[in-house]
């Protein structure tokens, strides 16, 4: 028996689901942007999953640890089960190639513009690239959704600058994760 594929909305965390303060950690510092849990019901009913994808370097960095970092993640996603969203699961690099302490000072295949956490992802929820999408708001997010084979690759500003490269890559520049649903 064939297992239907699924098909995935992939986000990034810090600017495009929350502002980006630099190593938010803290639920305290953790602020949604506007129009992510509207945006994201959209994509459940369209019938995607949710996928979070984040560089977190600051665990490596001895800035917070890994379990700060669970309880941050189980508080988010429990935010968003009050929205009746399911986020499927979290996946995060705490490494980094330059700086890091060990045993996380290392150049992995999880860390964005790598693919692993994709790949790990894809794997374990049978994700058929072709219909997925990859939303970040860095280069890095666009260069791993390339490596992945994930079809569509969406750029959000959230407030920031976007870099002309990461435009030139991107399928689609948006504002914010608000306007994604509309492109789909």
């Amino acid at each position: 028996m064939i297992k239907k594929q699924n098909k995935a909305i992939f986000l990034d965390r810090d600017g495009v689901i929350n502002v980006d303060h630099a190593y938010v950690h803290k639920i305290e510092d953790f602020h949604f942007i506007d129009g992510v849990f509207e945006a994201c019901q959209q994509f459940v009913a369209m019938g995607y999953i949710i996928v979070v994808v984040t560089n977190q370097s600051g665990i490596g960095r001895g800035y917070y640890n890994e379990q700060q970092f669970a309880t941050l993640s189980d508080w988010m996603c429990n935010e968003f089960a009050k929205h009746q969203i399911s986020i499927s699961k979290v996946y995060y690099c705490p490494h980094h190639p330059d700086k890091a302490i060990a045993p996380f000072k290392l150049d992995c295949n999880c860390r964005k513009p790598n693919p692993g956490m994709l790949y790990e992802a894809i794997e374990e929820f049978n994700i058929n690239v072709s219909s997925s999408v990859m939303v970040g708001d860095k280069l890095s997010d666009i260069k791993a959704a390339r490596a992945a084979g994930i079809k569509t690759a969406i750029l959000v500003g959230s407030g920031h600058s976007l870099s002309d490269e990461a435009k030139d890559h991107a399928d689609n520049v948006c504002a914010s994760l608000q306007q994604v649903p509309a492109l789909l």
